[in-house]
C-alpha cells in the first residue's frame, strides 16, 4: 500500500484510517481527547467542593473549634476530615485550593498599627538605654533574629482573611 509508505505508518493503522474515512469523511480522523475528563477521580463531589470553599470564606478556624490561627492546607485538610470523613494530603488541599482560586498569602511585614513616631523613639531612646545597661552588667546583648518565618495561609486571590489582633 502506498499509504504506509508515504505516512510510515503500519498496515493496520493505515487500514483503521481508510475504514474510518470511509465512515465518517476526513471528521472521523480527527484526533480524539485522550485521558480522563476533568474532574474525574477526585476526592470531593461538586457539592461537598462548594461546602468547603463557603465555609472557608465566611468563617476562621477558629470559629469552628480548631487549632489553627487562619486557613492553611493542614487546617483546610482537617476541615475536610472532620465534615466527609475524606482523608487528604496536603499537596492534594494545596491542589483544591489552587484550582479554587485560592492562593498562599505571605503576610506583610509592617503592621497596620504601627505609628512611625513611637518606633522611631524607642529606636534611638529605649534602645540605647537598654544596651548600655545590658553592656554595665555584663550582659550579652545580640539583638532581634531578624529572619522572617512564615507558614503559606490560603485566602481567595487579592483579599486577605481578618485576623484578630490583641
Amino acid at each position: 500500500m502506498r499509504i504506509v509508505e508515504l505516512t510510515g505508518w503500519s498496515y493496520p493503522t493505515a487500514r483503521k484510517a481508510i475504514d474510518l474515512y470511509d465512515e465518517g469523511g476526513a471528521a472521523a480522523l480527527t484526533p480524539k481527547r485522550r485521558g480522563r475528563h476533568g474532574g474525574v477521580g477526585r476526592s470531593l463531589t461538586h457539592d461537598q467542593e462548594h461546602q468547603i470553599q463557603r465555609t472557608i470564606c465566611d468563617k476562621r478556624p477558629e470559629q469552628l473549634k480548631m487549632d489553627f490561627a487562619l486557613w492553611n492546607s493542614a487546617a483546610v485538610a482537617e476541615l475536610i476530615q472532620r465534615e466527609f470523613g475524606i482523608r487528604l494530603s496536603v499537596r492534594g488541599v494545596g491542589n483544591y485550593l489552587k484550582r479554587w482560586g485560592f492562593t498562599p498569602q505571605k503576610p506583610i511585614r509592617r503592621a497596620y498599627e504601627q505609628r512611625p513616631e513611637a518606633v522611631r523613639a524607642w529606636l534611638y531612646e529605649q534602645y540605647p538605654k537598654i544596651a548600655a545597661s545590658a553592656r554595665t552588667e555584663g550582659v550579652r546583648f545580640t539583638g532581634a533574629m531578624k529572619r522572617h518565618w512564615s507558614i503559606p495561609m490560603h485566602a481567595a486571590e487579592a483579599t486577605h482573611p481578618p485576623v484578630k489582633r490583641p
